[in-house]
């Protein structure tokens, strides 16, 4: 009975005409690795919890979450709450800070929704959100803003990775079902960043992280933003949170509590929203009592400091072949996430230095963004990789280049705020690791040499 009272209370109302974005410019890290494993980012302690490395494609041995959640049957509660324990803890949140960083970006599983998990046919460890809540907590202490990423979602949207959470040729996730369940996912988070005051730091939540790049592989995509964005929305109603011009639907009573305000919209035949969003918000409804009590959640009354949450989408050119503009789906504040790493390929024309100076120095996709709508958008992923093994006065450069034109946008989050001791690839990835090395500056916002790219200008490879 003491789960039921958890949403009984009444709200007041919040109308939001404008909305920016609660810093001037965003200097952040990815959280990697840590609520979403990716082994390449901890070898040895991926080996250690039972993982292994995979010769070819990751899919072909014990090489992503589920794969290891599903070989240590019993104990994989035991083993992942230390891995969540270890890997992103009060000292990282403290060199953070110390970083003058103001904001991270924290990958996350729809497996963080228990409920959601299919437990006949996947495997996950439990237990993620009440340990997500002890670091927001942290980090809002240490004013540091976030932004929650629906990093993997039901059935993986991506081929061979191991962010998906599942490694797999063939992703499921481009199915109603499996975007039914993102959008509950989306609800019930909603739902924790307005009514729990641990997660009051949250100004972002994105809805997918590098979805298959070719659009005519990623049917009907572009609903799922827009449903997506009406699922955020109608949580945020019914909590008492409106965009500009938005109100309850015809017929929903302002009094009632926030429970039953989520199943009126969903029943409401005024409501403007699609089958798969009144699907999710009923099964949300009963989630949410249930997950907000069990995960001792401090529900505060929503009030005049609340704001709609920024919605948030990989830019349009992430994708290609006839894709959804995501900026036909905004109702409210929402950002665009750009995501650029020289050193796979299919960037610069080279992997030299000039190649990728010139190209860099010469970027364009700020533009292209704000011509298509899609502002304010950021860099959320980038590291310092490069396609050989750069020295380090050239990484000093490219570190400066990338700062540089990447904070055109509206500021740029490093992929990652650390990689596991020992391992070639901290050097490049790992955040702590480049300012120690004297790659980033102290001050994100400074540089070695703010005039970098003037040589570089105007040219072409």
């Amino acid at each position: 009975m003491r789960a039921h009272h958890v949403l009984l209370a009444l709200v007041s109302v919040v109308s939001v005409s404008a909305q920016s974005l609660p810093v001037k410019k965003i200097y952040g890290v990815n959280i990697g690795n840590w609520l979403v494993m990716e082994p390449w980012m901890m070898k040895n302690e991926w080996v250690a919890m039972g993982g292994e490395h995979c010769d070819t494609a990751c899919s072909t041995c014990i090489g992503s979450e589920m794969a290891l959640a599903q070989s240590l049957g019993t104990s994989v509660d035991a083993v992942f709450q230390q891995h969540w324990n270890t890997w992103f803890n009060q000292t990282d949140i403290n060199k953070i800070k110390a970083a003058g960083l103001n904001t991270v970006r924290i990958p996350l599983g729809y497996w963080l929704v228990e409920p959601l998990v299919n437990r006949t046919s996947e495997f996950y460890a439990k237990g993620g959100l009440k340990i997500l809540k002890t670091r927001l907590k942290a980090l809002k202490a240490a004013g540091i803003n976030v932004i929650l990423d629906h990093h993997a979602l039901p059935g993986a949207a991506a081929i061979n990775q191991m962010f998906a959470g599942l490694c797999t040729p063939t992703p499921q996730f481009y199915t109603t079902a499996n975007y039914e369940r993102a959008l509950v996912w989306a609800a019930v988070m909603t739902a924790f960043i307005h009514l729990d005051a641990d997660f009051a730091s949250v100004f972002s939540l994105q809805a997918i992280n590098e979805p298959v790049q070719d659009a005519r592989q990623t049917p009907v995509l572009g609903q799922y933003e827009v449903d997506f964005v009406k699922t955020v929305r109608s949580i945020e109603q019914s909590i008492g949170v409106f965009v500009s011009g938005q109100k309850l639907p015809s017929g929903v009573a302002s009094s009632l509590t926030v429970s039953n305000t989520i199943l009126a919209i969903a029943n409401s035949p005024k409501a403007n929203i699609s089958t798969s969003v009144r699907n999710a918000l009923k099964k949300a409804q009963p989630m949410l009592v249930t997950l907000i009590y069990a995960n001792g959640a401090r529900v505060t009354k929503v009030g005049s400091t609340r704001k709609p949450l920024f919605t948030n989408f990989m830019e349009y050119y992430w994708q290609n072949s006839g894709q959804a503009n995501p900026a036909d789906a905004a109702s409210g504040p929402q950002t665009y996430d750009q995501h650029l790493y020289y050193n796979f390929g299919g960037v610069a024309k080279a992997h030299t230095e000039t190649a990728y100076m010139t190209h860099l120095c010469n970027l364009d996709r700020v533009a292209k963004d704000t011509a298509v709508r899609n502002t304010p958008v950021y860099f959320g992923e980038f590291s310092l990789a490069t396609g050989w093994n750069a020295t380090d006065s050239f990484l000093n450069i490219w570190a400066d280049a990338q700062k540089l034109m990447y904070s055109q946008s509206s500021g740029w989050i490093f992929w990652s705020f650390k990689i596991e001791d020992g391992q070639d690839e901290k050097r490049q990835w790992d955040y702590f690791e480049t300012l120690k090395r004297g790659y980033m500056t102290q001050n994100p916002a400074s540089y070695h040499n703010s005039s970098v790219c003037a040589t570089y200008k105007g040219k072409t490879t």
